[in-house]
């Protein structure tokens, strides 16, 4: 009997060694159960409450409140398929408030011409039919307006003529219908003239923040969330970090136009003209320093009244012929015209009815001509 109590003994402190005294890789190499080794993955010292850096609080902080002030378009135009018959054809872009009681900036190309409905949803998802109070295809802009009859939140207006490259910008829009969608980048370039169906659009900012089919007409923001441009274009079909955005100061004008005339009109000059400078200048008997080269003075025109005068005849430059004879405008209201765009830019300051003096060159000589500027249609 005491022979069976000690080999029991033995049994159960044998046991209790083994069992104790295992590792966690058998001899043969075996793992051993999960639950006995540990989890799977490994996570931060704090689980919870992990810390965001300031970069990525400000893109959340931007976009709490942009988000709310920025709105989808839709658009319903009836056209013709192959059959004649009538069909509504679909769009959607992006836009913005400016002011609680329901404008809305956004692109033309966004509500096209002549729609039949336009549709705006705001962040709440409520919806409302709006209004075109103006279009302006040439700067491809467009002031639209809703009834919502209630106060709206709103975007403030920056200033897009001290931007600078590597500035971090952010744009929100409804990409391929995905609405309220955050990209962020930095501004790539300053001052590019692109293409676009209504003609030039100069003084683009161009930037690698994401834009694709449906950004049109939504803000590019400022780390301070203040609009410094408006989503537009982008080369190709798709997003490859090339896209370009109106300056927000060429629609302020605009709006200043419209608030004190109660529409906008764009002032208009009625010249058609080329930018001439340095050696091509001189080779044309022409100031070194250069300006806007007057081609054509349209008829009944403000440059017409002012007799301003266009080309006479033409010379060949190289591979070019060139219309000459006519005026160069060196300077408007005293300041220089030293690129493509100043001339056009110079104008876009004033309203229709508004005098410009303009300093010319004519026949070797250098004079001043006032202008009181005429109105440009408005297409509609």
């Amino acid at each position: 009997m005491r022979a069976r109590h000690w080999l029991l003994a033995a049994i159960l402190v044998g046991g209790f060694v083994y069992f104790t005294s295992l590792k966690r890789w058998s001899p043969g190499g075996i793992a051993e159960p999960v639950s006995r080794v540990g989890r799977l993955w490994t996570e931060p010292d704090r689980a919870r409450g992990a810390g965001l850096s300031s970069d990525e609080l400000n893109n959340i902080e931007v976009y709490k409140t942009a988000s709310q002030a920025t709105v989808n378009i839709t658009t319903v135009v009836l056209s013709q398929d192959w059959f004649l018959r009538v069909i509504p054809v679909r769009g959607s872009g992006s836009g913005f408030l400016i002011d609680p009681n329901g404008l809305i900036v956004t692109n033309y190309h966004v509500v096209g011409r002549r729609p039949q409905r336009i549709s705006v949803t705001l962040a709440d998802r409520s919806s409302y039919d709006a209004q075109i109070l103006y279009s302006d295809p040439s700067n491809d802009l467009a002031l639209l307006r809703i009834n919502a009859r209630k106060k709206l939140p709103f975007l403030k207006l920056g200033d897009s003529d001290h931007l600078q490259v590597g500035q971090k910008v952010l744009a929100i829009g409804n990409p391929f219908g995905l609405a309220g969608t955050l990209t962020t980048g930095v501004i790539s370039a300053l001052n590019r003239s692109i293409q676009s169906e209504a003609g030039t659009l100069e003084d683009m900012i161009q930037t690698d923040a994401a834009i694709n089919q449906g950004n049109s007409g939504g803000p590019l923001l400022d780390s301070q969330g203040n609009v410094i441009g408006i989503n537009t274009a982008i080369v190709g079909e798709a997003n490859i970090g090339i896209g370009f955005a109106l300056p927000i100061n060429r629609a302020k004008e605009m709006l200043e136009h419209y608030r004190a005339r109660g529409r906008y009109a764009r002032p208009y000059l009625g010249v058609r003209t080329i930018y001439v400078s340095g050696e091509l200048a001189q080779a044309l008997d022409l100031p070194a320093e250069g300006g806007a080269l007057v081609v054509q003075v349209e008829p009944g025109s403000a440059a017409a009244e002012a007799g301003l005068r266009g080309a006479r005849t033409s010379v060949i430059v190289g591979r070019y012929e060139i219309p000459v004879g006519g005026d160069l405008i060196m300077a408007v209201d005293g300041r220089p015209v030293n690129s493509e765009n100043a001339l056009s830019r110079a104008l876009g300051r004033k309203l229709p009815g508004d005098t410009a003096e303009l300093t010319i060159y004519r026949n070797g000589r250098t004079m001043k001509v006032r202008v009181r500027l005429g109105e440009a249609p408005i297409e509609r």
